[in-house]
């Protein structure tokens, strides 16, 4: 059985590597065969969220359409064609439809809200341009649906019947606790991405408000910018794949505000769950996937408010023993839950069932 995916980033791109990449090996072991054809190459991947490079950025988005053009002639060469988010980040579900009539087998995977308009500013230039209602479409011509959490397949069962729902999951073999030299200042840390980091001023007052009391850094790691904050320290890194494990390991404290809308009810949690996977304490907003991935207090805690992020928050900074006990609870829930290891085998079948 041969399979191509479709997808829109290189490795670099977090979903890419979660949703698809990581289930490669298990793919093999059960005598698959497959390619993989991101959109965006590791090149325009590097400058794809920074300011200028327009014509460099024009000149890769045409190399992603002719690579889809060629997926599309080849298209009769696979068994199954898995498509994660989208064939082309801008305009209708052209390529997919192509897919689609070349060969029947389509399984369509995603784990955003993707259906819905989201005006991000890293997206901002070209939002007019991205087609979300064309998710319905896709979901339409699919075989099976893959979606990420309860709100997605909700939707997705509107258009097809055969929806399952895997959570976005890790390697807990690769992400693993770290025995930390103890620092004199506590490290609260926040890993994501420029599509992201507009997250991190929900929760700038109380950051503000919690250095008057208590002594921290504030680690920031990809937002694709120097975060600021008034009287606090930032130290800001730029994200790279190489030392993204470390990256996690080296924190003490993870923070994972989101708003509440319903643009986030679709997100699938996945930075509380990385930070969960290498034994980190997260704090969060208890939005969507969040309430069920976290039991306040027991694996982590949920913050709904700024005297919540404040009070949360100087528990752990004060309590290195709390910290321990809450980040081993929460690497207990990703084993059970959320690893690939356990999540590995439904996603296999549902290739083998696709057909």
């Amino acid at each position: 059985m041969k399979i191509l995916f479709i997808t829109p980033y290189p490795s670099e791109g977090a979903s890419n590597r979660y949703r698809v990449e990581q289930y490669l090996p298990y793919l093999k072991d059960n005598g698959f065969e497959y390619s993989v054809s991101p959109f965006v190459s590791s090149d325009f991947y590097r400058i794809i969220y920074k300011k200028g490079h327009l014509l460099k950025k024009a000149y890769y988005f045409f190399k992603g359409l002719l690579k889809r053009v060629l997926d599309t002639v080849s298209a009769r060469q696979y068994d199954v064609i898995f498509i994660h988010r989208e064939a082309c980040p801008l305009g209708p579900p052209f390529f997919e439809w192509l897919l689609h009539k070349f060969n029947k087998f389509i399984i369509f995977d995603f784990d955003d809200a993707i259906f819905m308009q989201n005006f991000n500013p890293a997206n901002r230039l070209y939002s007019f341009m991205k087609f979300p209602s064309k998710t319905k479409s896709i979901i339409k011509m699919s075989s099976s649906v893959i979606v990420a959490n309860r709100f997605l397949e909700d939707y997705a069962r509107k258009y097809n019947s055969n929806v399952h729902i895997i959570p976005t999951v890790i390697d807990t073999e690769k992400f693993v606790p770290s025995k930390k030299n103890r620092s004199l200042v506590v490290i609260i840390g926040w890993i994501g991405s420029p599509t992201t980091a507009p997250y991190l001023r929900i929760i700038f007052n109380a950051l503000q408000k919690l250095r008057k009391s208590h002594d921290f850094v504030l680690k920031v790691v990809g937002a694709g910018e120097n975060i600021s904050v008034k009287g606090v320290q930032v130290d800001n890194v730029d994200w790279r794949l190489k030392t993204e494990i470390e990256d996690f390991q080296g924190i003490d404290i993870g923070v994972y505000p989101i708003m509440n809308n319903p643009w986030a009810f679709g997100k699938a949690g996945f930075k509380a769950i990385q930070y969960m996977s290498v034994a980190v304490p997260v704090v969060a907003s208890p939005v969507g996937i969040t309430k069920e991935i976290i039991q306040d207090g027991v694996n982590g805690f949920l913050a709904a408010s700024e005297e919540g992020w404040i009070e949360k928050l100087s528990a752990l900074i004060e309590n290195e023993g709390l910290r321990e006990k809450i980040g081993l609870a929460g690497r207990k829930t990703v084993e059970e839950k959320f690893s690939v290891k356990v999540n590995a085998p439904k996603f296999v079948e549902i290739i083998k069932g696709s057909r």
